[in-house]
């Protein structure tokens, strides 16, 4: 799955405006809040003033005729209706549609107090006292009550006990030019406050974004060849500094890869020149004998030489380019086909094909037991063995005493192959697996022998899950380890008549 193009907006931008569209956010609903809970405080002030007005005309109701007690509770500002009990009716005071339009209100209602300040004094104690007279004489009382709120008024209807009726009508219109005002105000000081704040908040982002601008000078200074370079952070445990850490991961794995590549380049060309250098020296020698067999008029024992000479060099030729494809597909991946192989089976079968080439070679196999049985491609695990067998045969100049003891330990086999050579020295024991490195005593090229026996052999190994080393100290010996050791079925046993004709001895 192909990714889409990383984001690469400003994060300072974006950090800004995001936490700026929040401010904005709360203050709206702050400045919401604050309305909605100062208008509900405001529209109820006007009905307790329009419930005490109400019981303060109720306690004059038969002591002030109805038309004196409207203009009395109209001089407040309010719409008065006041229904007698015979069913007749007084008005007073600004017509309902009057108070919606919100005419100019008077002191007692709309001074200094707002609408739940203090009436005019004159009228406050008149309807005060009379009030309290009515209340010792326990005259007429409110019996019920109902208040409705439509448009921008405020309506409170009470019921009396002498069955009279009052309607009182306030006007919001004071409310809502206190919310408007409010309205306003909150919205400059918004405004101011986002202001400031943006400004406040560039300052402290471009602060705490400054060490993405030291990672981004690192990694250009990277790029323009200041490998070592790291950011090496104070702090692991914070964004930036889980960044900073990883950033130092990657460049660390980027500088081993490129000290990987570049010593793998370097060992492939080396390869390259090691091979050309192999495959010309028997090329020559082969075009060499063939221009003389061409040019040169010879006498047939001097013709066979050469032509025997030229199916040596070909022969070295050829196992050098095999070796060489095989090393390649060591290299891409061994196709292997695996089945139970007895070791002990495999090493004395190469042990023979090893007397085959060099008869005076005493080899000795030394088994357990029982069969020593893994998992593996027996040609495969022939070739490696074939392969330690003949450098040991080329150590001990092809007439010494090789030993090949197969034991299994740890639940897996291993076989190991000692000779009584001049031995490998220890700083070599491991650059003797590098490809086409052949020591001083082996570079006699009437032995065979390019270097590549070794490690195809640690191919094939490694191939099997296994590995083949030359352990320090001691004497010198290759170990061969193969994991997990299976049952096998029993191997047919040889004959003493093949093993004395191939020199191989067995001991268990």
């Amino acid at each position: 799955m192909i990714a889409g193009p990383l984001r690469t907006g400003s994060l300072r931008a974006r950090t800004v405006v995001a936490v700026l569209v929040l401010l904005a956010v709360l203050l709206g609903l702050l400045s919401v809040a604050v309305q909605a809970t100062l208008g509900e405080r405001l529209r109820t002030q006007i009905e307790d003033r329009l419930r005490d007005r109400a019981s303060a005309a109720a306690a004059l109701v038969g002591t002030v005729d109805a038309d004196d007690l409207a203009d009395r509770l109209s001089m407040q500002g309010l719409a008065v209706t006041i229904t007698t009990s015979d069913g007749g009716s007084v008005e007073a005071g600004p017509t309902p549609e009057q108070l919606r339009q919100g005419p100019p209100e008077p002191p007692g209602l709309s001074g200094p107090a707002g609408p739940g300040g203090s009436t005019p004094a004159s009228g406050s104690a008149t309807a005060d006292g009379a009030a309290g007279s009515a209340a010792a004489a326990g005259q007429v009382r409110i019996t019920s009550s109902s208040v409705r709120e439509e448009g921008r008024l405020v309506t409170l209807v009470s019921r009396l006990s002498d069955g009279s009726t009052i309607r009182l009508t306030a006007g919001t219109g004071s409310v809502d030019e206190v919310l408007g005002e409010l309205r306003w105000v909150m919205l400059g000081a918004s405004a101011v406050f986002l202001l400031v704040a943006a400004v406040g908040l560039v300052l402290v982002v471009r602060r705490t974004m400054r060490p993405l601008d030291t990672m981004t000078r690192a990694a250009r200074s990277i790029a323009h060849g200041d490998r070592g370079r790291r950011l090496r952070p104070a702090r692991r445990d914070t964004e930036i500094g889980r960044v900073a850490v990883a950033f130092d991961e990657m460049l660390d794995a980027v500088e081993g890869a490129e000290h990987q590549a570049l010593a793998a380049e370097a060992r492939m060309r080396a390869f390259l020149s090691d091979a050309a250098h192999e495959l010309r020296t028997p090329v020559a020698g082969i075009r060499a004998a063939a221009d003389t067999l061409v040019r040169t008029p010879l006498d047939p024992a001097e013709r066979e030489d050469l032509a025997v000479h030229v199916v040596r060099q070909a022969g070295r030729a050829g196992r050098l380019v095999d070796d060489l494809l095989l090393m390649a597909r060591v290299d891409r991946g061994l196709e292997l086909d695996l089945a139970p192989v007895d070791l002990g089976a495999v090493a004395r079968l190469e042990a023979s094909r090893a007397l085959l080439r060099a008869p005076a070679l005493r080899v000795e196999v030394v088994e357990p037991d029982g069969a020593v049985g893994v998992p593996g491609d027996d040609d495969r695990l022939g070739q490696v063995l074939g392969n330690l067998l003949e450098n040991a045969a080329r150590a001990t100049g092809g007439s010494g005493v090789v030993s090949v003891v197969v034991t299994s330990a740890d639940g897996h086999g291993v076989v190991r192959v000692t000779d009584d050579g001049p031995g490998i020295p220890e700083a070599d024991r491991e650059r003797v697996f590098d490809r086409l490195v052949r020591l001083d005593a082996g570079r006699d090229d009437r032995r065979g022998g390019a270097g590549l026996g070794l490690p195809i052999a640690r191919g094939i190994a490694r191939a099997h899950g296994g590995d083949l080393v030359c352990p320090p100290g001691g004497d010198t010996a290759f170990v061969l380890t193969l994991p997990v050791v299976v049952p096998v079925p029993a191997p047919a046993p040889v004959p003493e008549s093949e093993r004395a004709t191939a020199g191989v001895g067995l001991r268990r």
